[in-house]
C-alpha cells in the first residue's frame, strides 16, 4: 500500500519512522512513545481521533501487505509493537465503554447462535442498504463504494487470523465460511475481486488503499476493530464473535444494496459482488452462527462473553460509521475528507 497523507503528529511520525531503518529509529520511537501516551490520555473520542486511527491503521497494515518503503523488520520489532499496544489499548476500552451485554444465554450451540440472530436482529439505526437500494445518488454509491473499500479490497484477511488460533468444529467451520470468501482457489472468484470489478465498472481505482486518505477517522475505527481482534490471541472469541455478525448482517443488506445499482443502471458486472453475497451469506450465516460461534463456546465456555461482545463491538461500530455518512448526506455534503476523490 502507498504511504498515506499523515492526519498530525503521531501518523506523521509513525510514518515517517517506519520508512527509515529500524536501528536508526530508537530517538523517534522514544518521542512517539510519548506523544502517543500524552495523545491516548487526553484525546476526546479515539474512535474519532483521525491522527490516531490513521496511525493504528498503518501500525497494523504492517501485517498484511505492508506499507511502500517501510522496512520488513519493522512487522514484529518490540519498540514499535509498544506504541501499538498503547494506541489499541486505549481504543478497546474505548469500544467496551459503548457496549453493555444483557444477561449472557447459556453455552450450548444452539442458544449462543439465537443470542446472535437475536443481537443482529435488532433495530440498531438508520440502515445504509435501504438508503442505497431506494435514495442514493451516483455520487452517493461511489462514497458508499470508497467506505468499503478500506476493507472489502482484503476481504476475508483480519478474520483469517483467527483459524490457527481455533480447533476442531469452530475451526472448519471458519475454514469453510473464507474458503467461499477467497474464491475456492479461483483468483477472479475472490470476494475482493469482484467488489474490484464493481469500482472498475464505476470508474473508480481498485488499488487496494487507493481512497485511504479519503475516508474518516470512523471507517478506519471500524476496520481497526477486526484488525485488533484477529492480532490478538486473547480476543479470538471476539474475532469469531464479528464475524458471526458480519455473516449474519450481509445477505439481506446486500440484495438491497444490489437494487440500488441497478436503480442507477449498472448491469451484472457492478452488481455481481452484491449478488453474490446474497446467496453465499445466507448459508454463511447458519454455520458462522451455530458451527464457529457455537462450536467454539461449547468448546471453551469461557470465551462466550468475548464472541458476543465482538458481536456487539462490530455491530456499534458499524452503526456510527453509517450515521456519519447519512446524516452528511441528508444535510447535503461528503462524507468523505476529500470530495472530489471519486470523481469518475
Amino acid at each position: 500500500m502507498k504511504q498515506p497523507t499523515p492526519r498530525g503528529e503521531i501518523s506523521a511520525l509513525v510514518l515517517a519512522t517506519i520508512a527509515a531503518p529500524a536501528p536508526t529509529q530508537e530517538e523517534s520511537l522514544v518521542q512517539l512513545g510519548t506523544l502517543v501516551a500524552e495523545r491516548v490520555s487526553g484525546t476526546p473520542d479515539i474512535l474519532r481521533d483521525d491522527d490516531l486511527q490513521l496511525a493504528l491503521f498503518c501500525l497494523y497494515e504492517l501485517h498484511y501487505s505492508g506499507i511502500d518503503d517501510a522496512g520488513d523488520d519493522w512487522e514484529w520489532h518490540p519498540g514499535l509493537l509498544g506504541i501499538r499496544r498503547l494506541i489499541e489499548g486505549a481504543f478497546e476500552q474505548a469500544v467496551r465503554s459503548r457496549v453493555v451485554l444483557g444477561d449472557l444465554p447459556d453455552s450450548s450451540s444452539e442458544a449462543v447462535c439465537a443470542e446472535l440472530f437475536r443481537m443482529t436482529g435488532e433495530d440498531a439505526g438508520p440502515s445504509m442498504s435501504r438508503f442505497v437500494a431506494r435514495s442514493a445518488t451516483e455520487d452517493q454509491l461511489r462514497e458508499f463504494l470508497v467506505h468499503k473499500s478500506i476493507y472489502q479490497l482484503k476481504e476475508a484477511d483480519p478474520h483469517t487470523w483467527a483459524i490457527p488460533r481455533l480447533t476442531g468444529r469452530a475451526k472448519a467451520a471458519l475454514v469453510e465460511i473464507q474458503a467461499d470468501e477467497y474464491g475456492n482457489g479461483l483468483p477472479t472468484r475472490m470476494h475482493s475481486a469482484l467488489f474490484a470489478r464493481t469500482m472498475r465498472d464505476l470508474g473508480m481505482d481498485d488499488t487496494y488503499g487507493a481512497y485511504l486518505d479519503a475516508v474518516p477517522a470512523i471507517t478506519l475505527a471500524s476496520n481497526n476493530l477486526m484488525s485488533l481482534f484477529g492480532l490478538n490471541r486473547r480476543l479470538r472469541g471476539a474475532i469469531v464473535g464479528h464475524l458471526a455478525a458480519y455473516e449474519m448482517t450481509s445477505s439481506q443488506p446486500n440484495r438491497l444494496h444490489s437494487r440500488g445499482f441497478k436503480r442507477h443502471g449498472h448491469g451484472e458486472e457492478a452488481r455481481e459482488y452484491f449478488d453474490e453475497h446474497v446467496e453465499a451469506d445466507a448459508v454463511h450465516e447458519q454455520i458462522a452462527g451455530r458451527d464457529m460461534a457455537g462450536g467454539l463456546v461449547e468448546q471453551d465456555p469461557r470465551l462466550l462473553p468475548d464472541v458476543l461482545f465482538g458481536a456487539a463491538a462490530g455491530i456499534a461500530l458499524d452503526v456510527l460509521m453509517t450515521q456519519h455518512i447519512l446524516e452528511a448526506w441528508e444535510a447535503g455534503r461528503s462524507s468523505l475528507h476529500h470530495v472530489g476523490a471519486v470523481a469518475a
